[in-house]
C-alpha cells in the first residue's frame, strides 16, 4: 500500500516501476493459469495416494465426507443466510440475484482474494453499499470472514476424522468443535486458512493430525463450495451493516432489480470510454 501511494506521488518518475509491476502481474497470471490447468492432475494423484495408503474403503468414506460438506454448506446458504437477511428486512431473492455472479465466480476460482474486486464492485453497484465502506469491509472480509473454510469445514472434518480412526467423541469435545468453529469463522486468514483451522481443531480435540493429509486428496473438490460460501457471506455482512447503519443507497439497490447484466454492461461501457 505504501509503495502504491509513493508511486502515485512520484508521478512520471515511477513509470518504469509501474511497467515492471504490470509485467510481473502478467507473469503471475500465466503461472496461476498453469496451476489451474495442472490442478486436476494433482487432485487425481492425491486421491490415488489416499487409496494406496488407506485402501478403497477410504475412497468411499471421502465421498461421504464430500457429500456431508456440501450439505453443510447448503444449509448455510439456504437456511442461515436467508434467516439473517429476513431478520434485517433485506429481500432474500433480491440479495441472491445480485450476489450470484460473486457466488459463481468464487466457486470456479476457489479464491476469496481473487474474487475480492468483483465482490466489492457488485456490493457497491448492486446492493447499494457506499464505496467508502465497501472498500474497507470487503478486503477485511476476504481475509477474516471464512464461514465455509473456518466454520463448516473444520467441524465436519473433525467428526469425519474421528469416525475414520474409530475414535468416539465426548460431549465436551463436540462443544469444543462448536466453539473453535465459531471463533475460527471470524478470525481466519484467507490463505491456507482451512488447513490451519483444521489442524488447530484436531490438536484441540487430540485427534490424529494424519487426517489432514487424508483430506488433502479431495481439497480442490470441497474448496469450490467453501469459497462460494465465503464470498457470499462477505457480501452479506457488508450489505447488512450498510442497511443497519442507514448508509445503504436504496436507489442503487432498486436500479439493480432488473438483474446484473446492467452492471456488466456498465462496466464494459466504462472500459470502452477509458480506451477511447
Amino acid at each position: 500500500m505504501a509503495l502504491g501511494i509513493a508511486a502515485v506521488k512520484a508521478g512520471k518518475a515511477a513509470d518504469p516501476f509501474l511497467r515492471f509491476t504490470e509485467s510481473f502481474l502478467k507473469v503471475i497470471q500465466v503461472v496461476l493459469w498453469w496451476i489451474i490447468r495442472l490442478a486436476p492432475i494433482g487432485t487425481a494423484a492425491l486421491i490415488g495416494k489416499a487409496v494406496a495408503t488407506y485402501g478403497w474403503d477410504a475412497l468411499s468414506s471421502l465421498g461421504k465426507f464430500v457429500l456431508a460438506m456440501y450439505v453443510g454448506l447448503a444449509l448455510v446458504i439456504v437456511v442461515v443466510y436467508p434467516a439473517v437477511l429476513a431478520f434485517n428486512r433485506i429481500p432474500i431473492i433480491g440479495f441472491y440475484k445480485r450476489v450470484w455472479p460473486v457466488f459463481s465466480l468464487g466457486f470456479v476460482t476457489r479464491s476469496s482474494m481473487g474474487v475480492m474486486p468483483v465482490t466489492q464492485r457488485f456490493t457497491e453497484r448492486a446492493m447499494g453499499v457506499p464505496r467508502e465502506y465497501a472498500s474497507f469491509a470487503i478486503p477485511l472480509g476476504a481475509t477474516t470472514k471464512m464461514d465455509g473454510c473456518a466454520s463448516v469445514y473444520p467441524a465436519i472434518a473433525a467428526i469425519f476424522i474421528a469416525q475414520f480412526y474409530g475414535i468416539d467423541l465426548s460431549p465436551t469435545q463436540y462443544l469444543l468443535i462448536i466453539f473453535v468453529s465459531v471463533i475460527g469463522s471470524a478470525a481466519t486468514a484467507g490463505t491456507t486458512g482451512a488447513t490451519v483451522m483444521l489442524t488447530l481443531t484436531l490438536s484441540t480435540l487430540g485427534l490424529p493430525l494424519a487426517g489432514v493429509g487424508l483430506l488433502l486428496a479431495i481439497e480442490p473438490i470441497i474448496d469450490m463450495g467453501r469459497t462460494a460460501v465465503n464470498v457470499t457471506g462477505q457480501a452479506l455482512c457488508a450489505t447488512i451493516v450498510a442497511k443497519r447503519a442507514g448508509i445503504q443507497d436504496q436507489a442503487t439497490w432498486d436500479a439493480a432489480e432488473g438483474g446484473v447484466n446492467d452492471i456488466m454492461n456498465a462496466d464494459e461501457n466504462e472500459r470502452d470510454s477509458v480506451n477511447v
